[in-house]
């Protein structure tokens, strides 16, 4: 470990050797060879959180008007995406809809996070509008007669896996000129720290989020930090001076 350190590997990566060494002695243990596990005795090096990618507003609505709504396809991927920013999901959560799950009257989608939590989000209007016009006029035409319990169809009638909808996201992605590495992910974190940085209180954006720890949250305060340094760097006449 020390011979790692010297040579500047990542933290992770020395972690990641320790917890293998950690395994093999284990093993070695079960298998009655020693008695002792050497690398139980060792400390795994402190990680620090790494922040999210900080995904901009502008590359936001990059990808929300590449899609023609006038169009099948079209309407069905915008609002997959339009979904995607509203609420903050998963894109596991979002393969597993039905349409069911979307409340028109109140407004809300009702998702099931990691270990069947459910929670339910609220939806701006917009949203609300393309998913109501998806299921009422592109749904049935994709499904051409076929049944299905999801909320979102392939092109061939069938329910759409999340790695199909990692899909439509990369195509989609790449028709707005965004980075190769944008992931669907990056569009719950621009949900997350656009909420923090207009003054939503971390409770509400736990909750929407289904973070079961506050702390998993709290990592969105830095990125609302670095969002104000730059602010007051830009606007404030000291800073420039």
């Amino acid at each position: 470990m020390a011979d790692l350190n010297a040579a500047q590997y990542a933290r992770k990566t020395i972690a990641r050797h320790l917890s293998t060494l950690r395994s093999f002695f284990a093993y070695l243990n079960e298998q009655e060879v020693l008695t002792t596990n050497p690398a139980a005795a060792a400390a795994s090096p402190k990680i620090g959180r790494d922040l999210p990618r900080k995904t901009s507003q502008a590359e936001v609505e990059s990808l929300l008007s590449v899609c023609d709504v006038h169009d099948t396809i079209g309407l069905r991927d915008q609002a997959f995406l339009e979904l995607l920013y509203a609420s903050g999901a998963r894109i596991s959560e979002v393969a597993g809809l039905q349409p069911a799950a979307i409340d028109f009257s109140s407004g809300t989608v009702r998702l099931f996070g990691k270990g069947s939590k459910e929670r339910i989000v609220p939806l701006y209007d917009l949203a609300l509008h393309l998913l109501d016009r998806y299921i009422s006029e592109a749904r049935p035409l994709l499904l051409d007669g076929k049944t299905s319990d999801a909320l979102f169809i392939s092109s061939r009638g069938n329910a759409m896996s999340d790695a199909a909808l990692r899909a439509v996201f990369k195509k989609r992605a790449a028709q707005a000129g965004l980075d190769a590495s944008l992931h669907p992910h990056d569009l719950r974190h621009a949900f997350a720290t656009t909420l923090v940085e207009e003054g939503a209180d971390l409770r509400s954006v736990q909750e929407m989020l289904g973070h079961a720890s506050l702390s998993t949250t709290q990592i969105y305060t830095h990125l609302s930090l670095e969002h104000m340094k730059e602010t007051q760097r830009t606007t404030h006449p000291r800073a420039q001076s």
